[in-house]
């Protein structure tokens, strides 16, 4: 049986999704900050080469995951049952698989199934966790995957796409996070937490609402870790975004793009490439360009201040 569960096969790779041209970054998500705090050659082959990774199956399962309780979401309260989302998880799946049919080779010997039978239980499992963790019927998110964007005075453009937001009656705000792997260890949980606060601060800048509680559900442990933010945390926030962006901009001209190992690289998809491994990245594609500085910046071009930056911004914003 192929991935998508019909009987029909292909001996052909998928086709490739044509790869966007490389450009200069213009705005910051979560996920591209976190790239450049954990390693900055990481950021540049996601966000400027943009190559693709090679199909993770956590990944794709996590994708599926989001899908499913976005989707939950969509019938009435009385419907929201661990069976009616276990009933979504195929429908996902094979959507996800006609958007990114290079998906397909998560499993490129299943011919019975039986290896996309077992990564669906796996995700069946997360699903049960989050029905431990809450009761779906007694909520009314006010938005699912919620795109989000603001520019703040320095210039500096902040996007990014938030799970779950819910609006009490009173008008307070909570920012929920699915998370499908499991809680970090103490020492790491600030890394999501800035995840959070982004948002907050973006949500905050468009709203003038601090949202009262931001809130991440680690479905494969079953954790909760929630934080109520204020507007000194937030500003915080503001400033370390200012200085790992200037960071960023300084890399952009220099082209000076340093991997920084970590326990991070047993999970990165670019291993092949990154020096600190043997491998050589692909040329520089903006060579010769130099980034426009959003005011406010400050002025640097050595790989040394590049490394610095990205150093200090993996500390917690106080």
């Amino acid at each position: 049986m192929s991935p998508s569960g019909s009987s029909a096969a292909s001996d052909a790779a998928p086709p490739a999704a044509p790869r966007p041209a490389p450009r200069t970054p213009s705005s910051l998500s979560p996920s591209r900050a976190d790239d450049f705090m954990t390693c900055p050659l990481r950021y540049r082959l996601r966000a400027i080469d943009k190559l693709p990774e090679p199909p993770n199956p956590a990944a794709a399962r996590g994708i599926v995951v989001h899908a499913v309780l976005e989707r939950l979401f969509d019938v009435p309260a009385g419907q929201r049952t661990p069976d009616r989302a276990r009933a979504l998880l195929r429908p996902e799946w094979e959507r996800l698989l006609g958007k990114r049919p290079e998906l397909a080779a998560l499993f490129p010997q299943d011919t019975d199934g039986a290896v996309l039978a077992s990564w669906l239980a796996e995700a069946e499992q997360l699903l049960e966790q989050y029905f431990r963790m809450e009761d779906p019927t007694r909520l009314e998110p006010a938005g699912r995957e919620l795109f989000v964007e603001t520019t703040l005075e320095s210039g500096l453009t902040l996007r990014g796409i938030i799970d779950r937001v819910d609006v009490a009656p009173t008008g307070e705000v909570r920012v929920v996070d699915y998370k499908t792997g499991k809680a970090p260890p103490p020492d790491f949980e600030h890394r999501a937490m800035f995840q959070m606060k982004f948002y907050a601060l973006v949500l905050w800048r468009r709203r003038g609402v601090v949202p009262r509680r931001l809130q991440l559900l680690y479905l494969g442990s079953g954790d909760m870790v929630t934080y109520d933010p204020d507007e000194a945390d937030l500003r915080a926030v503001e400033r370390k975004l200012r200085a790992l962006w200037a960071a960023i901009q300084r890399a952009v001209t220099t082209g000076e793009w340093q991997p920084s190992p970590s326990r991070f690289c047993d999970w990165c998809g670019y291993r092949d490439l990154c020096p600190a491994f043997g491998g050589t990245p692909p040329p520089y594609p903006l060579a010769g360009v130099t980034a426009t500085t959003t005011p406010g910046s400050a002025a640097g071009d050595t790989a040394a201040d590049t490394r610095t930056a990205a150093a200090r911004a993996t500390r917690p914003a106080r």
